[in-house]
């Protein structure tokens, strides 16, 4: 392969009977591959923005949980100006923020998202998307905290360079740059052979093999699958262990040379893997999203064998009018070369002891460093949310759960299947039930919002148990969960006992409440007054 052939895509030769349409896709082509990655980024880009659009109020919204406008102004006193604060943290909520600007900017994202999604977009639209998509998550806080969250935005601004200028159509006549489907494997490297090392480098389980003992129950949010899996024979899970290791630190190596074939399997044993993951639990749109750069793998030759025959003629029409870019190709070599210079860090990091995931180096998050599960928990705790209108909140008052929409609570009730979709207020309990309420500041908040029935709070659960009146009292209750198993049929699916204590029953008149909300600039709405 020469240098040049690297920064662009060749259209697929003509007939011999002189006829300019090509006789079939070849192997160095990827007119379709295009066409697939940015259908499924824009399908990715859609559920994240409509994410956003349904729970970026309630959560950091001007009475959210985190208030976004809070958090932005106390940066403001340490950078000095707007243009010093997009420097130091890229968003465009820095020149106003409000509820409804949050809801526009998600609105615009999902309706850019849907065009993407049906085969319109160019480079404004996937500038459009990286960015607004950047300024949610740089709002974002503890809520936005997640390694998909950056990898999202890595992801999506390669894509950019996929795309014409103008040219909105799903077969434009731009060839598809072959340096940016490289970029898009060692992307995909990254991913992988982080996550396997972060495994190797951390919990004991993942080198005796096992750790799958344990995951499937402990996992953020199983879904209904989640306890049959568990329950499978001890060897399988070792197996499973072992495999998870050959997939995450082997096959990652033939992404990049050999016969195309050996790329084409390495793309297959990725994509499978991750459709196993999405069967096994709801991993938010994580595992979706590592598909899109495991497409890097195959060219049309294994797309026309699989794809419909009107996709397969229109991808070579498209080839057989095009023509070369010089522009293109400098354009690909500035960024194979920013690349590569921003990947300096993430190596070392990957190589070194000390390894690091799920860290960006760089304000943009252009090339980050990524992996998962680097330790298993061993239990399940979960928080249970109580409240009661009874004057003395003891064990003799009436309590009565708070529901969330997925994460474990009734134990009658079937683990949810959310995923794609992501319930941002789900996972962070689920990481709250490890630690105590004074690492997590926003549960006291949470609290204070249920004592009011707060609508947008109450928006992001399944179930409110004061529809009226607010409770009188609130306490949260640490409860150890397994799964029923499965020769037992009670109606259960949990089984579950108290741990103890996790906050102490408290009322919207308790002195230190409203004194620790105040300190936090959220008392902010005049409606928030101590329940009568």
């Amino acid at each position: 392969m020469s240098i040049s052939s690297l920064f662009h895509q060749h259209p697929s030769p003509a007939r011999a009977d002189g006829d300019a349409t090509p006789a079939s896709a070849t192997d160095g082509s990827y007119w379709l591959t295009r066409f697939v990655l940015l259908r499924l980024l824009g399908f990715i880009y859609l559920i994240a923005f409509l994410v956003a659009a349904n729970q970026l109020v309630p959560l950091v919204g001007h009475n959210g949980l985190s208030p976004a406008d809070l958090y932005l102004a106390r940066g403001l006193q340490q950078v000095g100006s707007p243009w010093a604060g997009v420097a130091a943290l890229p968003t465009l909520f820095w020149f106003g923020i409000s509820d409804s600007g949050l809801l526009t900017v998600s609105w615009i994202g999902l309706g850019l998202s849907a065009l993407l999604l049906v085969g319109f977009g160019n480079v404004f639209t996937m500038l459009a998307l990286w960015a607004l998509y950047m300024s949610i998550v740089n709002v974002g806080q503890i809520w936005y905290g997640y390694g998909w969250e950056m990898q999202l935005l890595e992801t999506g601004f390669l894509a950019v360079f996929l795309c014409p200028v103008f040219d909105p159509r799903p077969f434009p006549s731009t060839r598809p740059p072959l340096v940016v489907f490289w970029l898009y494997r060692w992307l995909i490297f990254r991913i992988m052979v982080g996550a396997g090392l972060i495994k190797l480098r951390g919990d004991p389980c993942w080198r005796d093999l096992t750790c799958l003992f344990y995951h499937y129950e402990t996992q953020p949010i199983p879904n209904p699958l989640s306890p049959w899996i568990h329950f499978r024979p001890q060897w399988i899970h070792k197996l499973g262990a072992l495999w998870n290791h050959i997939i995450e630190l082997v096959v990652p190596w033939f992404v990049f040379g050999g016969p195309y074939r050996a790329r084409h399997i390495a793309g297959l044993l990725l994509v499978s893997f991750q459709l196993f993951l999405i069967a096994s639990g709801n991993l938010s749109f994580l595992n979706w999203l590592t598909i899109v750069p495991c497409l890097a793998c195959f060219d049309d030759s294994f797309w026309e064998s699989v794809l419909p025959r009107r996709l397969v003629a229109r991808a070579r029409a498209a080839a057989s009018v095009s023509r070369h870019s010089r522009a293109q190709e400098i354009t690909m070599s500035i960024l194979g070369l920013v690349v590569a210079l921003l990947s300096i860090e993430p190596v070392l990091n990957l190589i070194s002891p000390g390894q690091v995931m799920n860290t960006s180096f760089n304000r943009l998050n252009l090339v980050n460093t990524y992996g998962a599960f680097g330790s298993v928990g061993r239990e399940r705790d979960e928080i249970i949310f109580e409240g009661t209108s009874s004057a003395t909140p003891d064990d003799s008052a009436v309590w009565q759960e708070y529901e969330f929409k997925a994460k474990p609570g009734d134990p009658r009730r079937r683990p949810a299947l959310v995923a794609p979709y992501h319930l941002r207020l789900d996972w962070q309990i689920w990481f709250a039930a490890m630690a105590s309420p004074g690492e997590y500041p926003w549960t006291i908040h949470f609290v204070w919002k249920l004592l009011h029935n707060d609508p947008g709070t109450l928006s992001l659960l399944a179930k409110n148990p004061f529809p009226g009146t607010p409770p009188r009292y609130i306490r949260a209750t640490l409860y150890r969960y397994h799964f029923t198993p499965l020769d037992v049929h009670d109606g259960t699916w949990w089984r579950r006992e108290r741990i103890r204590t996790w906050l102490p029953a408290v009322s919207a008149e308790e002195p230190a409440l409203r004194s620790f909300i105040e300190e936090q600039g959220w008392l902010r709405d005049s409606a928030q007054t101590p329940a009568q």
